[in-house]
């Protein structure tokens, strides 16, 4: 089971966190500056986190170099996803 999520990237944030939805991406706040893959680094982990995943199981699949990415994240289905970031932003 894998599945993806598109998300927007926001670094040198106050707080790590998901606050919200907007053109079909999850907006990702990160506190992590957007430096020598700082934030890529962060976002993976806050992604492993947040899902109950290890850090194994998510990989940047496009976006290294962009705000604008997609993670794959092995062993949860999409619907897994969107109950967790909806339940969250509740």
């Amino acid at each position: 089971m894998t599945a993806r999520i598109k998300v927007r990237v926001i670094p040198n944030s106050k707080k790590s966190e998901f606050s919200g939805y907007r053109d079909e991406e999850w907006i990702l706040r990160l506190n992590a500056p957007p430096v020598e893959g700082k934030a890529n680094r962060a976002a993976i982990g806050f992604v492993a986190g947040f899902f109950g995943v290890s850090r194994t199981a998510v990989s940047l699949v496009t976006g290294e170099k962009s705000r604008h990415k997609i993670f794959e994240i092995i062993g949860l289905s999409a619907g897994d996803i969107e109950r967790k970031l909806a339940a969250s932003s509740r």
